[in-house]
């Protein structure tokens, strides 16, 4: 690729700070890599003496592999590492540490399970709990938070104290640090360690950081102290790409990078070499959205114009269909699965698509673990009643539901391991109250039985009065109500595709084997397969065609985006999304999800509203009017021709956005 006149800039950028504002598909790494170059070559700087950080191991190899090209491993002293391992390199000179003192992920876990049976609490889904609150044990400590000062989102903050003390008693007891003990503890010991400091100040004279609008607040602390006094901090990111803050991560610190060193130079990259055209314009239309960000344009310097089609659809099914459609149809046509991404919000999204590619034979990978929704405590639950309603009677059927919705049996009630009625009538022989308790479960498990699968979970969930519980038990945890309901919803969805419960279940068992499968298909490398995966984990990557699904408020953006930051955040991840398309970009919506309607999202709006997106000569489709050609009028008004009535009309475009009048089509 050749360099342009910014790269060049930054590359041949010698002492003091900078910022280089790097936006998608700019050449960043070749920067960094150049500019390494260019130090050792041009200005004699030692090898030695420079630090290159980025935020993946593999992100840190695929850097040094690409300077290695470049120069024909002549420099090999140059050091290529992430935050961590930079740390960690630190904290094993100053006490010795080795690789057997990080406490490994499944480690973690097995001490979370120890300390929720050993405080007795009752969680649904112990995996996913300890992930949450692990999460929040790791922004406490990232954040150099005060526990007693703390509220924790994921249980009650007595129990979160709790756990945080427990969690970290059991690390030292193992002599164990995770990682952000490594954070922790650096910053420590060079505050309170200068000759330790000036030891490293001067090993690491020039420190260049990718993604650095990734960082946090307890990394910069540490890096703006390796890099005093010269101060040679070369900073490379993009302040519209942050979407990190739920890890932790500050994007005000580049946004007031200029305020901590006033003296630094700043250079931006706006030549995007990855996005065509129209997918740079609907891109940027979407991000000047943001008000807490640089101001900037990237533009394409690719010389094609690509396509982009916004299109909503009556339902979900009719949006995985037309997915599963246009991707035959690219690979009939010559396309590489391998160059087709798939993106949604949350990896909760993509169970139907995932069974409907199934069906089709596509092969995929998935870039995250897409959760069983089968393997849903409350799925559990369902399927508990059906399993007893088809004449099952292990205990474990029988707890797991036998109080939900409370009807107070009480467990001294079912100790064998199979439990029939008269057993169950016979221990509450003198309280009517109670026996009448047991004739309604016995009379909705019969009733249950002749129903078809869709029928069965309906009446559980209004007839058994299963979402009266689901109300009681999100009020008890501080829950919202509407993340437990869409589980039951999705459920209900499934189960309208079988007519018997065998082969309900017979699904479910080849849709489990198959999420295996295709999980360990996906830590294998190569292979022509479509990739499914979160915006948050696309960060990085690129297609010749993309698929943005779900496009719909409260998915994206999220729901739980509430205040001004969450929503500039849900607006930097979709613009991530976008951006993540080369040649083909295709955003689809629909109209009802699970029965209940779904508006648009509105930053598909934010795209279309804008006048670059809609330049003269875009087609769009009109509900009633069908396919247009977009003109304007002198005084900047829309106007559509429309081909098949021939005639110009002046739309209000959001009153067409708002309606779903209107979308870009190619």
């Amino acid at each position: 690729m050749e360099i342009n006149q910014p790269q060049l800039a930054a590359i041949r950028h010698n002492t003091g700070p900078m910022m280089v504002l790097a936006g998608p598909g700019s050449g960043k790494t070749l920067v960094i890599t150049r500019r390494v170059q260019h130090l050792i070559e041009e200005h004699g700087v030692n090898p030695s003496n420079i630090l290159v950080i980025t935020f993946t191991k593999a992100a840190a190899e695929e850097m040094k592999e690409r300077f290695y090209k470049l120069t024909g491993q002549k420099h090999p002293g140059v050091s290529f590492g992430t935050f961590h391992s930079v740390f960690f390199t630190i904290l094993k000179f100053a006490y010795g540490f080795n690789a057997s003192n990080i406490i490994r992920e499944e480690k973690r876990y097995t001490f979370m399970k120890e300390i929720i049976y050993k405080l007795s609490l009752e969680v649904e889904d112990e995996k996913e709990f300890s992930e949450e609150v692990l999460s929040e044990i790791s922004l406490v400590k990232g954040e150099r938070l005060d526990l007693e000062h703390y509220y924790s989102v994921n249980c009650a903050d007595d129990n979160f104290k709790k756990i945080y003390r427990a969690y970290e008693n059991k690390l030292a007891e193992s002599h164990l640090i995770d990682f952000d003990d490594m954070l922790v503890l650096c910053l420590e010991l060079l505050r309170e360690r200068p000759d330790i400091l000036s030891l490293w100040q001067n090993k690491f004279k020039y420190i260049l950081i990718d993604e650095f609008q990734d960082i946090n607040k307890i990394q910069y602390d540490v890096i703006r102290l390796l890099a005093k006094p010269l101060n040679n901090l070369f900073i490379v990111g993009d302040d519209d790409q942050a979407i990190y803050r739920f890890r932790g991560a500050k994007p005000e610190i580049m946004l007031h990078f200029t305020e901590d060193y006033p003296d630094s130079q700043r250079i931006e990259l706006t030549n995007n070499y990855r996005c065509a055209g129209k997918i740079m314009q609907c891109a940027s239309a979407l991000i000047k959205n943001n008000t807490r960000r640089y101001e900037k344009e990237i533009k394409s310097a690719v010389r094609i114009s690509g396509e982009v089609a916004i299109r909503s659809f009556e339902s979900m099914k009719d949006q995985n269909l037309s997915v599963v459609g246009e991707i035959l149809k690219y690979n009939r046509g010559g396309m590489d699965f391998s160059q087709v991404a798939v993106l949604f919000r949350t990896n909760i999204q993509p169970r139907a698509l995932v069974e409907k590619m199934m069906e089709y034979n596509i092969p995929f990978q998935m870039k995250d673990r897409i959760p069983n929704l089968y393997e849903h405590w409350i799925a559990q639950d369902i399927i508990a009643y059906i399993r007893l309603a088809a004449g099952e009677r292990e205990r474990r059927f029988f707890l797991q539901v036998a109080n939900r919705p409370n009807r107070y049996i009480n467990r001294e009630a079912m100790k064998d391991p199979y439990i029939d009625f008269l057993t169950l009538r016979k221990f509450y022989g003198d309280k009517d109250w109670m026996l009448d308790r047991i004739d309604k479960l016995e009379y909705d498990l019969n009733l249950i039985k002749n129903m078809n699968p869709y029928g069965a979970v309906t009446y559980i969930r209004r007839g058994v009065g299963y979402e009266g519980f689901m109300e009681e038990y999100a009020r008890i945890r501080n829950l919202k109500i509407e993340e437990l309901i869409e589980v039951l919803d999705e459920l209900s969805e499934s189960a309208r595709n079988y007519e018997t419960f065998a082969a309900w279940f017979l699904h479910m068992e080849e849709y489990k084997e198959e999420l295996k499968r295709k999980a360990k298909e996906s830590r294998e490398r190569g292979g022509d397969r479509v990739t499914l995966a979160t915006m948050h984990s696309s960060k990085g990557l690129e297609y010749q065609v993309v698929f943005i699904i779900d496009a719909n408020e409260g998915i994206t953006p999220y729901r739980k985006a509430v205040l001004d930051a969450d929503m500039e955040e849900e607006r930097r991840l979709f613009y991530v999304a976008v951006t993540r398309a080369k040649e083909y970009l295709h955003i689809y919506s629909s109209k009802e999800r699970y029965n209940k309607e779904l508006p648009l999202s509105r930053f598909v709006g934010e795209m279309l509203l804008d006048r670059d997106t809609l330049s003269p000569g875009t087609l769009v489709e009109h509900k009633t009017y069908g396919r247009g050609l977009i003109k304007t009028n002198q005084d900047g008004k829309v106007t559509i021709y429309f081909e098949e009535k021939s005639v110009y009309k002046t739309m209000n475009l959001d009153y067409c956005i708002q309606n779903r009048l209107l979308t870009i089509c190619q």
